[in-house]
C-alpha cells in the first residue's frame, strides 16, 4: 500500500514502470533456458515476501496510531526508512542538473502524499478496502497507457467492485476514509512515473533514497504537530521503526532481487495480489473481517489489474 514502491520499489500493481522492466534481461534469459519451475519459483516467492511484509507493516501502523496518530506514524516511516537508504546507498549529490533534482524532487512528494493520504484512510475504513480503492490509481494509469479498447472491460470490472465495495454509497465505508484512499490511488499513479523517470536519471538506488528524504522532510512537520514529543517515546520509536523495515526497506530489497530474475509483467501480475494480502492482514491482525460481498468485491478489483497488466503485455507481441 500502500504504501510505496517502483524504480527499486514498488513496479506497482498494475502498471510496470521502464525503470523496472528494463531490469537485467539478460539474467532472465539465461534463467528462462536452464532454471525451469524451481528457479521460477524463487523470485515469485520473493515478491509474495514482499507483499506480506508490506501490508502486515500497514497492519502494524494502524496499532501504533492511537499512539502516534495517522501523521507520526507517516513521519517515523518515513524518517526511519529515509535514515537507512541514506547509510545504504550513501548516494552522490553532485554532478546531478536542475532537472535530475527537480525530478527526484517530484518523486518523493508523490511518495510523501501517497503515505500521508494512504495512512489518513487506514485510520478510518479496513486495510483491505483501503488497498483495493488505492489500487484503482495504477488500474487507471495502465488503462490510459495502453490506450487498448479491451482496457476499458478491465476498468469496468473493476468499477463493478468498487460499487460492491461501498455497498452502493461510500456512506458504509466512511466517505472520508474512501476519499483518502482514492487520493492515495492519484498519488501512486504519480509514484509510477516519476519512479520510472528518476530511475533513468540515478544510479541504482541513490534516486529512492533521496526521494525518500524529501518525503521525510514534507511529512515531518505535520507528524511533530500531530503527535510532539509522542514521536520520541522509546516503545512508539520502536514500532515505527518496525513499519518503516516491514513497510519499506524489507520489501525494496526483496522485490529488487525478485526482479532481477523474474520478467516485470510477471511482477505486476503478482502486486495486483495485494488487496488480498492486505485484507488478510487485516483479519488476522486487527481482527477486520470481510463479508461475503467485500470478498468479491475485492476478487473483482485483483481480476481487474491482472487483465490490464495481461492485456498491455500481450499488445506489443501482436504488432
Amino acid at each position: 500500500m500502500n504504501d510505496p514502491r517502483a524504480a527499486v520499489e514498488p513496479a506497482a500493481a498494475v502498471s510496470v514502470p521502464e525503470a523496472v522492466s528494463a531490469l537485467d534481461e539478460p539474467g532472465r534469459g539465461r534463467q528462462g533456458r536452464s532454471g525451469g519451475r524451481g528457479a521460477a519459483f524463487g523470485p515469485v516467492a520473493l515478491v509474495v515476501a514482499g507483499g506480506l511484509s508490506v501490508q502486515f507493516g500497514a497492519a502494524v501502523a494502524v496499532l501504533l496510531m492511537p499512539k502516534a496518530g495517522a501523521l507520526g506514524v507517516v513521519t517515523l516511516r518515513l524518517a526511519a526508512a529515509a535514515l537507512v537508504l541514506l547509510v545504504v546507498c550513501r548516494p552522490k549529490l553532485r554532478g546531478h542538473s536542475r532537472a535530475d533534482w527537480g525530478t527526484v524532487v517530484a518523486f518523493g512528494v508523490a511518495m510523501g502524499g501517497m503515505n500521508t493520504l494512504f495512512y489518513q484512510a487506514v485510520d478510518r475504513i479496513p486495510l483491505g478496502a483501503a488497498v483495493t480503492l488505492e489500487v484503482l490509481g495504477p488500474l487507471v494509469l495502465s488503462v490510459i497507457a495502453s490506450r487498448r479498447l479491451a482496457n476499458l472491460v478491465w476498468a469496468a470490472l473493476a468499477l463493478c467492485g468498487v460499487v460492491l465495495l461501498s455497498g452502493g454509497g461510500f456512506d458504509r465505508l466512511d466517505p472520508v476514509g474512501a476519499a483518502y484512499a482514492l487520493g492515495a490511488g492519484v498519488m501512486w499513479a504519480a509514484y509510477i512515473v516519476f519512479s520510472a523517470r528518476t530511475g533513468r536519471r540515478f544510479p541504482q538506488a541513490d534516486g529512492l533514497a533521496l526521494a525518500m528524504v524529501v518525503a521525510a522532510a514534507l511529512s515531518l512537520p505535520l507528524g511533530i504537530m500531530e503527535a510532539g514529543s509522542k514521536l520520541v517515546v522509546p516503545s512508539t520509536l520502536g514500532l515505527g521503526i518496525a513499519v518503516a523495515l516491514l513497510s519499506s526497506v524489507l520489501p525494496y530489497t526483496l522485490e529488487l532481487m525478485a526482479l532481477r530474475r523474474l520478467p516485470a509483467p510477471t511482477f505486476a501480475v503478482l502486486m495486483s495480489l495485494e488487496p488480498a494480502i492486505a485484507a488478510m492482514a487485516g483479519f488476522l491482525i486487527l481482527d477486520q473481517a470481510l463479508s461475503a460481498t467485500d470478498a468479491l468485491a475485492i476478487a473483482l478489483v485483483i481480476g481487474a489489474s491482472m487483465g490490464a497488466v495481461r492485456s498491455r503485455t500481450r499488445g506489443p507481441h501482436k504488432q
